[in-house]
């Protein structure tokens, strides 16, 4: 086994990578903060790496990605489905918007040491002695042990019959959450009383099972979301492979309590900390229009002068850099430096090369790109280091940012009713 350290959000690192590789699995999921402020939702997030991992399978001709969704509801359309599991849908179209074949492979609650779901439910037995669950916990699911789960995995991998293909995986005990923590207490040897109510609000049960869950309420929430939905395997996306003898939710509880079934080693740069007080702030924008990521980019370093006409002027050069001043200043607040060997139509990239409002000039980049097929636009800032002291920054300069990206989103909207 060899490890290669990746930064995802950078294509150039995650191009590099992938060298050499003939299938990927991608695991990836961006709920959990990966610089000290993180500005934007998990999924703009999560589209933003599946487009990166996408672009660099296809330039290294990866011959296929294996990617571990969640099983989608039935019974509504998919507007009215979970932000986390539209989102899941979403990583899954754009992994495949490169050419490079993907196997999806959609799966409810694993079951098995380290996983998040199900720690969250040894968690809440284990704290609580009587467990007064919301409606939700009655929706029925198909759980599926981590055991299995590599298995299918690895029938999969290489398989040119599920290539393209998205395959629904779940053993074929159908439980409500209600029951799988009942099992899961008689497992532990806890005697809980646990029961349902009709009148515990989701929002109030996202607090309950974050806080006595000890799981993340960023992790928690749109878990929450997607438990109200019934999330069963269909038929016709079922995995078929009659030599997978599925565990049942007991054995799974069993193997994943099991202290000598332990997770294997982390490479060492996985435990070793990030660079302090660096931003990431991604949004997405809309795109109606169909306009390229070098149209949107220009008129971004035309709108922002004359929306704040009144304090900011720009500079522009003509290799493309560009700084933010103000009125009376002849010192840049921002300096953007324009990187043209690797921006093209579809994605723009500038480093950040100087200002007084940054502190590290040879860290950060800005960029916009386009996502499935021009369908949105997303403008991204990394690795922003500022020079005000962090309670100041998160107070002042980054709120700015936000409400600066809201009113361009406010633009691009009008713009493309005023064509």
């Amino acid at each position: 086994m060899e490890w290669r350290q990746v930064e995802l959000f950078s294509i150039t690192s995650t191009t590099e990578v992938l060298q050499g590789v003939d299938y990927a699995i991608y695991l990836i999921h961006s709920m959990s903060a990966s610089t000290r402020l993180n500005q934007g939702s998990f999924q703009d997030t999560d589209l933003l790496l599946a487009d990166n991992f996408a672009r660099a399978a296809a330039a290294n001709g990866v011959k296929q990605i294996l990617y571990l969704g969640g099983i989608l509801p039935k019974e509504i359309g998919e507007e009215k489905i979970s932000i986390h599991l539209r989102s899941r849908l979403e990583v899954e179209e754009v992994l495949s918007s490169k050419g490079t074949p993907v196997t999806s492979l959609r799966a409810g609650i694993i079951v098995g040491p380290g996983g998040s779901s199900f720690e969250m439910i040894h968690n809440l037995i284990e704290k609580l002695p009587i467990l007064v669950c919301p409606q939700w916990t009655l929706s029925k699911t198909q759980s599926i042990s981590l055991k299995d789960t590599l298995q299918i995995m690895d029938v999969c991998l290489g398989n040119q019959k599920v290539y393209h293909k998205s395959i629904e995986i779940g053993a074929p005990e159908i439980l409500t959450y209600k029951e799988m923590l009942e099992k899961t207490a008689h497992a532990m040897g806890k005697k809980r009383w646990i029961f349902s109510v009709p009148v515990f609000s989701v929002g109030l049960s996202k607090l309950w099972v974050s806080y006595f869950g000890k799981t993340p309420s960023k992790l928690v929430s749109p878990l929450v979301e997607s438990l109200k939905h019934t999330l069963t395997v269909s038929e016709e996306l079922a995995f078929k492979q009659e030599k997978i003898v599925y565990l049942s939710f007991d054995q799974s509880v069993k193997e994943a309590l099991d202290p000598d079934n332990k997770l294997p080693e982390l490479p060492k740069f996985k435990r070793e900390a990030s660079t302090k007080n660096t931003v990431r702030s991604i949004q997405r924008l809309p795109n109606t229009r169909h306009r390229s990521a070098l149209w949107v980019a220009n008129r971004y370093k035309v709108w922002l002068p004359t929306f704040f006409s009144f304090l900011i002027n720009a500079k522009e050069n003509r290799s493309g850099d560009i700084g933010f001043y103000l009125l009376w200043s002849s010192k840049p607040m921002l300096q953007l430096t324009w990187i043209p060997d690797r921006s093209d139509m579809k994605r723009q990239l500038f480093y950040i090369t100087g200002g007084w409002l940054v502190k590290r000039f040879d860290y950060g980049w800005l960029e916009f790109r386009e996502v499935m097929g021009g369908k949105y636009m997303i403008s991204a800032i990394h690795e922003f280091v500022p020079r005000l002291p962090w309670f100041i920054y998160v107070s002042t300069q980054a709120k700015l940012h936000l409400w600066v990206m809201h009113r361009f989103r406010r633009y691009l909207e009008k713009y493309k009713f005023d064509l």
